[in-house]
């Protein structure tokens, strides 16, 4: 059944996706790259338990000399220390609502190396959310933020303050991109609102969150179509397609992102919850209900709010209104400044009132 599935899909990907590919790409002339490049000033913080969030945008808004300790970002982005994730909207929300002055930030997607380079030659500060394996961690994956501050073309690495591996810490360009792509190449901007026009020229079509979206996607389906049996080809696929609002696509490819080569990671849903949120919108809510579940049983699932939030979707949406309004509370207990389920659970209020 999955391997039909994912016939129908490639074919789909080869027909362009969920948008025409006609769309006018506007030129760009963009600085020249250097072959190597270091920004100076950004602080190195080793992170705290399950900090490297908060510790991470620390590092990166000190090149603006923000000067305050990485508690003050986990105080808003995670209350309860014990919190498993801190997705990228949450750390752009922080920088752009809760930090004190004019410094910004900006997720996009499907970036590659040649635009970190170009970033950072720029003096922007860029963190990545990527996969990793620590050594001594015997249950292997999980995810990471990097703040990167440097690249040398000469030794072929990017350098990062690691907030877990420590100052100036080099990853090789083919290593760091393995993982990278572990999160759709997932990359966050720091920068000063004065910039911000100069950041948008940068990024080039990037810029528009739809052609972003677009561009990540042709990546995934590439990489998909070159290996079907990558899951997080495929699981990239399914992201893409929800950004683009193609819910019934990005079903299929995550179903296949769990079921070829060996499937995912059983911390994935930690970090990413594209799964839930097509499900969500294609009426499989039960689906929904059982990898909350599964995540609930897992050994750290209970300790991710969107786990609470998500079940809640799916109970209201089964008109089981009372777990729903208790699944929405826990995830707001667990995390006050979850807007998402303070949200859900007005809304839920309302309808009842």
């Amino acid at each position: 059944m999955f391997r039909m599935l994912s016939a129908c899909l490639l074919m789909l990907m080869m027909a362009g996706g969920a948008l025409a590919q006609d769309t006018v790409q506007v030129a760009n002339t963009q600085p020249a790259i250097p072959p190597s490049y270091q920004l100076n000033g950004i602080e190195h913080i080793y992170q705290t338990w399950n900090n490297c969030g908060p510790a991470s945008v620390t590092m990166a808004l000190s090149y603006y000399g923000y000067d305050e300790d990485q508690q003050v970002a986990a105080n808003w982005l995670k209350p309860n220390s014990e919190d498993k994730n801190v997705s990228p909207w949450q750390i752009a929300e922080y920088v752009n609502t809760v930090v004190p002055g004019t410094t910004r930030a900006i997720v996009r997607h499907g970036g590659d190396m040649e635009l970190l380079k170009l970033l950072l030659s720029q003096n922007f500060p860029v963190m990545v959310e990527a996969g990793y394996d620590p050594p001594q961690d015997t249950q292997g994956w999980m995810g990471h933020y990097l703040t990167l501050y440097a690249y040398d073309d000469g030794q072929g690495v990017f350098v990062a303050n690691d907030s877990f591996n420590g100052p100036h810490y080099s990853y090789e360009y083919a290593y760091f991109d393995s993982f990278w792509r572990h999160f759709d190449r997932l990359f966050i901007v720091v920068y000063p609102y004065a910039r911000e026009q100069e950041l948008m020229n940068l990024l080039g079509d990037n810029a528009d969150e739809q052609l972003n979206w677009q561009h990540a996607l042709d990546t995934a389906r590439a990489e998909a179509s070159a290996n079907p049996d990558d899951p997080f080809a495929w699981f990239n696929m399914g992201t893409n397609f929800v950004g683009l609002g193609d819910y019934n696509s990005a079903s299929i490819a995550y179903d296949q992102a769990r079921n070829v080569g060996g499937g995912l990671p059983f911390r994935m849903l930690w970090y990413q919850f594209g799964p839930f949120e097509a499900y969500y919108q294609v009426g499989r809510y039960q689906d929904m209900i059982s990898l909350a579940q599964a995540l609930l049983n897992d050994g750290g699932g209970q300790f991710v709010e969107e786990t609470f939030y998500y079940g809640g979707l799916a109970r209201a949406a089964m008109g089981e209104t009372e777990r729903a309004r208790s699944n929405f509370q826990q995830a707001i207990f667990f995390n006050p400044n979850f807007t998402p389920a303070s949200e859900a659970l007005a809304m839920l209020d309302g309808d009842q009132g």
